[in-house]
């Protein structure tokens, strides 16, 4: 008897909700019973709220992990974009298993081997592509002309020391000061300019007083007191656009790469230029003199670090510390 694995994915959260994945396997399931397949529970895997653009679905890896270490006669898919957005990566796919000895087939699409069914294959799957492209491309014009009317709901959740208020037939979404995280807010901002703490002394200050951060945690990270300090939230005006995702690998220290450790995903966030942000008004816990003192007292920071190799050294990138590995600097 054949034996058969079902692969289904949906890609956006709603489509995770109205389970719209739970069709995609029932068609799948009913395929292989019409084609009379050994379709082991086990080998049923689903991408609930994962991008198709993307090879990096826990789903997918087991898959591709059982297709080359079992003897899987044939891959069931819905359809050739539930497979993969990409035609590259479709093709990459189908090629993979191919080579040892797994067919793909698809429920709706071609399902033969031959010349025209590859090549509607390759339509298919450009015409994916682009249909994606098209619909990136509306939600970011959306999502750009709402943050220009001053709307808080494409920022989603609200930082530390506001509460999201969700929008209402009678009035859109709004940032709500929460009274006593404000206070630790306004402290936090107030030792930074006034008494000179650093950004670690504020870090064992906050996890010292147990207060839990925006996630829970106790503990509070270095990292997450540094992003608040350059919020402009705090100072009335949140800011939308301020970054943007670009295809390519996030920079690894050396001893992660003497590890050989790699990034999760080839994608990285890059800070655009100030004339392309988009301001929206919140309500302000601190004043705006306040936030460009600790934004001024963080770019001297930066500026007469000790690590700052703007003027390189003489050994800097040769000599590295045997315990730890990283690397001296002056």
């Amino acid at each position: 008897m054949t034996s058969a694995a079902i692969y289904a994915r949906v890609s956006s959260a709603g489509q995770k909700k109205d389970r719209t994945i739970g069709s995609q396997t029932a068609a799948l399931r009913a395929h292989a019973a019409r084609l009379h397949c050994d379709l082991p529970e086990e080998w049923i895997f689903e991408d609930e709220g994962h991008s198709g653009a993307t090879l990096v679905r826990p789903g997918l890896e087991r898959l591709r992990d059982l297709v080359a270490q079992a003897a899987v006669d044939v891959v069931l898919c819905y359809a050739p974009d539930r497979l993969a957005r990409k035609f590259a990566y479709q093709a990459l796919l189908i090629e993979e298993f191919a080579r040892v000895g797994t067919r793909v087939e698809f429920v709706k699409g071609p399902r033969g081997d031959s010349p025209e069914d590859q090549l509607l294959i390759q339509f298919q799957g450009m015409f994916a592509e682009y249909e994606k492209a098209q619909l990136m491309e509306r939600y970011r014009r959306g999502k750009a002309y709402r943050a220009r009317a001053g709307s808080v709901n494409v920022l989603g959740g609200a930082p530390f020391g506001y509460r999201y208020r969700r929008k209402t037939p009678e009035c859109g979404a709004t940032y709500e000061i929460v009274e006593s995280e404000a206070a630790i807010v306004a402290e936090l901002f107030r030792r930074y300019t006034d008494d000179g703490v650093s950004i670690a002394g504020l870090t064992r200050w906050l996890t010292g007083s147990g207060t839990p951060t925006r996630t829970g945690k106790r503990r509070w990270d270095r990292s997450v007191v540094w992003g608040m300090l350059r919020n402009p939230a705090y100072a009335g005006t949140a800011v939308f656009g301020k970054t943007k995702i670009v295809h390519e690998s996030a920079g690894l220290n050396r001893r992660a790469r003497l590890e050989g450790r790699t990034t999760p995903r080839a994608v990285k966030a890059v800070e655009q230029p100030h004339q392309e942000w988009i301001a929206i008004p919140v309500p302000a816990i601190i004043s705006r003199v306040t936030f460009e003192r600790a934004a001024q007292r963080l770019e001297d920071n930066k500026k007469f670090a000790a690590r700052n190799s703007k003027v390189p050294s003489l050994l800097q990138g040769l000599a590295a510390c045997a315990v730890c590995g990283y690397g001296y600097y002056r």
